[in-house]
C-alpha cells in the first residue's frame, strides 16, 4: 500500500513537471524580438505582375540596353587571368591586397595627389563596409560631438550604418522638391549653423538617390564654408566614373578638398563602376597630417576591421587589381565606364524627349540635369502607386526611379505611362 502512494505520488509530480516543461518551451529565448518593418520589395512585386511589358525601375544595378545585367569585358579578361595564375587562397592581411588599395588610393586622390603619403587605408566590404569602418573610428576617436551630418535624402543605408557604429545621426539641407535640384542655400545655412568642428558625410558624384549634384563652383563654396568652421568631411564615393564617364571629373570635389588642406574620410565602391557588386569591394581611406599620424590610425584601424571580419575577400580584389595596374586593361576598363555612363546619360535625354513629344507641360529638364543611375522624377507617392497597378512601372514611393532600367526599347511606354499619370 505505501509503495503503490508512493508510485501516485512519483506520476504526479512526473506530470506536473511534464507540464512545467511544456510552459518552459513555450516561453522560447526570442519571444520578445519584436518584428521589423516590411521589406518594401520592388522586385517581389515585378516578378509577379504577369504584363509582358512590365518595366523595372526600382533595381540597384546597371542594366543593359536588353534590360540584363552586365558583365564587363575587362573584367571577364582580368578575373580569366586570375583564375589561370592558379594562385593560392591563402588569407590576405587585414587591410586587403596591398596592390589593390594603393591602386585605389591613385584613382580616388590622383596619381600627383600630396595624400597618399600620408594615407591610411584598407579594403573593404564594398562601400558600405567602407562607411561601417569610418563610422567605427569616428565613433572611437573623433574629438568633437559623436554627431554626423548626412543630406536629406541620402542612401538609406547610411544612417543605419552609422547609428550602429555608435554615432549620432543629424540631417543639413540638400534637395529641393519644388525646384527638383539642389537646396545649395539652404544646405550652406546648414552647414554655417552646426557646431564648429562637426562631421559631415558628403556624395561625392551621383548623389544617392536624386541624382542632384553640386557643380564645381558650389563645390568651391561648401569647401570654404566647411573650412570656416572647422568641420571634418566624410566622402562616399560609389560612382567614380560611372557617374559622368571620366572619372578625374567624379573626384573633383573630394580632391578639391585634400588640395585645400581638408585630411578626409573616404569610402570608395567598386560595385558600380566595375559591375563587381557580388564580389563586395571598396576601400576605406583616411588622410593623415603626416606618416606618424598614419602609422598610428593605421594600427587603430585594424583593430577596428580585426573582430569585424578579420579580413577581406581576395577574389574581386585580385580582379579589380589587375584592371587598375595593367595599362591595357585600364584603358579598356575607362572605356567601359564611360560607355556605360553614356547610356545612362542617353537614356535621361530620350525620357525628356518622349514626354515633351507627347505635349506635356511640365519642365522635364531634371531629368537630365541630375545625374548618375538614379533620377528624381518629383512624381507624388500616389502617382507611384498608379504607375505599379495601372501601368506596370515599379520603382519606390519616394519617385525615385533607376535610370539603368530604361531601355530603347521601354523608354516610349514609360514616357507615355508618366504623361498619363502626371500629364
Amino acid at each position: 500500500m505505501m509503495l503503490s502512494s508512493v508510485r501516485i505520488a512519483s506520476r504526479r509530480a512526473a506530470a506536473v513537471t511534464g507540464r512545467n516543461l511544456v510552459v518552459l518551451r513555450a516561453a522560447s529565448t526570442w519571444a520578445n524580438v519584436p518584428q521589423g518593418p516590411p521589406d518594401v520589395c520592388i522586385t517581389e512585386a515585378f516578378k509577379a505582375d504577369k504584363f509582358p511589358q512590365k518595366i523595372n525601375l526600382g533595381v540597384g544595378a546597371y542594366r543593359d540596353d536588353q534590360g540584363k545585367p552586365y558583365v564587363l569585358p575587362s573584367v571577364l579578361k582580368a578575373e580569366s587571368a586570375v583564375i589561370a595564375a592558379l594562385m593560392n587562397k591563402e588569407y590576405a592581411g587585414i587591410t586587403g591586397v596591398p596592390e589593390f588599395t594603393k591602386a585605389a588610393a591613385i584613382l580616388a586622390y590622383g596619381a600627383d595627389s600630396s595624400a597618399l603619403d600620408r594615407l591610411a587605408i584598407t579594403q573593404s566590404i564594398s562601400g558600405t563596409g567602407a562607411l561601417r569602418i569610418g563610422g567605427a573610428f569616428l565613433a572611437r576617436f573623433f574629438p568633437g560631438a559623436k554627431t554626423i551630418y548626412i543630406p536629406q535624402p541620402s542612401w538609406a543605408n547610411h544612417a543605419a550604418v552609422f547609428k550602429d557604429a555608435g554615432l549620432t545621426v543629424e540631417k543639413y539641407a540638400y534637395y529641393n522638391k519644388d525646384t527638383i535640384g539642389l537646396d545649395f542655400e539652404g544646405m550652406l545655412a546648414d552647414i554655417n549653423a552646426a557646431p564648429n568642428g562637426s562631421a559631415f558625410l558628403f556624395h561625392a558624384c551621383a548623389h544617392n538617390p536624386t541624382g542632384v549634384d553640386p557643380t564645381p563652383d558650389q563645390w568651391r563654396q561648401i569647401e570654404a564654408a566647411v573650412k570656416a568652421k572647422g568641420h571634418f568631411s566624410f566622402f562616399d564615393m560609389a560612382y567614380q566614373g560611372f557617374a559622368s564617364g571620366d572619372i578625374h571629373q567624379d573626384a573633383f570635389a573630394v580632391r578639391h578638398f585634400v588640395a585645400q588642406g581638408h585630411n578626409v574620410a573616404l569610402a570608395q565602391s567598386f560595385a558600380k563602376n566595375m559591375g563587381l557588386y557580388g564580389e563586395r569591394i571598396g576601400a576605406f581611406s583616411l588622410v593623415c597630417a603626416d606618416k606618424a599620424e598614419q602609422k598610428r590610425v593605421d594600427s587603430q584601424v585594424k583593430i577596428i576591421v580585426r573582430p569585424l571580419y578579420s579580413n577581406p575577400p581576395i577574389h574581386g580584389a585580385r580582379i579589380a587589381s589587375l584592371i587598375l595596374n595593367t595599362p591595357a586593361l585600364y584603358e579598356e576598363w575607362l572605356l567601359e565606364v564611360k560607355e556605360m555612363a553614356d547610356r545612362i546619360i542617353t537614356m535621361r535625354a530620350a525620357l525628356k524627349a518622349n514626354l515633351e513629344k507627347l505635349g506635356s507641360k511640365h519642365d522635364w529638364s531634371h531629368i537630365t540635369s541630375q545625374i548618375g543611375m538614379f533620377a528624381y522624377t518629383g512624381l507624388t507617392p500616389e502617382q507611384m502607386d498608379q504607375l505599379a497597378k495601372e501601368h506596370s512601372v515599379y520603382a519606390t514611393r519616394d519617385g525615385r526611379i533607376s535610370v539603368a532600367g530604361i531601355t530603347s526599347e521601354n523608354v516610349g511606354r514609360l514616357a507615355e505611362a508618366i504623361f498619363k499619370v502626371k500629364g
